[in-house]
């Protein structure tokens, strides 16, 4: 299975509550910080949700060890 790599990459200070919380779920609380999913819909959703915020990477299968 795929994985993806979300990077917090802008403050969510200010922003929209629901953004913040969809951030603080797919727990990226500071800045620079990465998290590794797997690359399904419910995670592209909250990705698509606060893509202003956040960087993705498409990792292969021998990077997410």
């Amino acid at each position: 299975m795929k994985k993806i790599k979300v990077i917090l990459k802008k403050s969510p200070i200010k922003k929209i509550k629901k953004h913040k919380r969809t951030l603080k779920a797919l727990g990226l609380l500071k800045i620079g910080k990465s998290r590794v999913f797997p690359d399904n819909k419910s995670v592209r959703g909250m990705i698509d949700q606060v893509s202003y915020l956040v960087e993705v990477q498409e990792l292969e299968k021998d990077e997410t060890k």
